[in-house]
């Protein structure tokens, strides 16, 4: 029987691709009108759209709405982005 990594729960509800409602977030990494970068439970997720504004946060409970144009949600383990990060900087250094 295949063996499953445990973490803990990440959900997304989204509505019209007008508001998404997530739990699982562990830290907001940033935002702005286009991209919205979170930490969470599944890894590093990227949402990307038009207008987008983070309304409630709570870090506490893990929850975070945010509003606008939503285009695409992408999700990337938290070791990729941070191994891109380290060589990108390395290289820019040399």
């Amino acid at each position: 029987m295949e063996e499953r990594e445990t973490r803990g729960v990440h959900k997304v509800y989204l509505n019209g691709r007008r508001t998404a409602v997530l739990s699982g977030v562990r830290d907001v990494l940033s935002f702005d009108a286009k991209e919205v970068y979170l930490e969470t439970e599944q890894g590093i997720l990227l949402i990307q759209g038009d207008e987008l504004h983070v309304n409630r946060l709570s870090l506490e409970k893990g929850e975070v709405d945010v509003d606008g144009r939503i285009d695409s949600f992408a999700y990337s383990d938290k070791e990729q982005t941070e191994k891109k990060a380290a060589s990108f900087f390395g290289r820019m250094f040399q």
